[in-house]
């Protein structure tokens, strides 16, 4: 099969179905994204060109198609401890963050990706508040990203970027081919949920009356146009009981959004 080649017009189509399907915003400048990204799937499914695809996609009535698509456009960039000043932060207002909170924690990971995030804070917690009644809720639009998150699982490079107290403690080594794999223990998986969720088109109702200490969004708003944006912010507002906090990404902040939440650090905000 000769090179694939995304028409103007053809990326056009798939940049509407992404926008109105997953949220992701995407400028006239990532049409040579989108066609590396969906060639692929193109050969892999043995069709023609990106017209045969489009065609395949809107016609799936599954959805399989359109989460695999969600894998494909998604960025899935993560490590452990990420974002480390977030961290210092947390640790050092810990103690008045957690006083009326009657020993239970409930945070959102709205973003997990691979996993990182959420076993991150779990380990932190297991470190800095080990009494404490914590789960974890963490979802991803990605069906392939949750598998390897839910997983556990990890290579010395996703690994290296933790020392060897939480290496020991929570994590389980094991020869894979010439290395290691690292696989986190129960007593740390057993305090998240993974599920899938889609921040933008997903149904918020089933989320009935739950509330949130924290929920974890960082790295995601940067992918959406402002209205997105605006409207997601106010649904974590709602979602977060009072004096909850808003994590983001460091290069994402609230500044142009009319909200309810307050600075409290770089990329921090509570909802006062």
């Amino acid at each position: 099969m000769d090179r694939l080649s995304l028409s103007r017009k053809e990326f056009e189509l798939f940049k509407n179905y992404i926008y109105e399907h997953i949220g992701i915003s995407l400028g006239e400048q990532k049409i040579y994204l989108v066609q590396a990204r969906l060639a692929k799937r193109v050969k892999q499914l043995q069709l023609n060109d990106f017209g045969e695809y489009y065609t395949t996609l809107i016609n799936d009535k599954t959805g399989n198609e359109l989460e695999y698509l969600c894998s494909l456009i998604s960025t899935n960039v993560t490590s452990f401890f990420r974002e480390s000043k977030q961290w210092e932060f947390w640790k050092t207002n810990l103690s008045a963050m957690m006083e009326k909170k009657n020993n239970k924690l409930r945070i959102w990971s709205a973003a997990c990706s691979t996993g990182e995030e959420p076993y991150s804070i779990a380990m932190f917690l297991g470190e800095n508040a080990p009494s404490m009644d914590v789960k974890i809720l963490a979802t991803d639009v990605s069906p392939r990203v949750l598998k390897e998150a839910s997983s556990g699982t990890y290579s010395e490079k996703a690994a290296g970027s933790l020392g060897s107290n939480y290496l020991n403690k929570y994590f389980t080594k094991v020869r894979h081919n010439e290395g290691h794999l690292y696989t986190i223990d129960e007593k740390i998986k057993r305090h998240i949920v993974f599920r899938g969720f889609n921040l933008v088109t997903g149904n918020y109702g089933i989320f009935k009356e739950k509330k949130f200490d924290i929920i974890f969004c960082r790295n995601v708003m940067i992918y959406f146009d402002k209205p997105t944006q605006t409207a997601l912010v106010q649904k974590f507002y709602n979602m977060l009981h009072k004096d909850g906090y808003l994590f983001i990404g460091s290069s994402e902040a609230l500044t142009d959004i009319k909200t309810g939440f307050k600075s409290r650090s770089a990329s921090i905000y509570q909802k006062v």
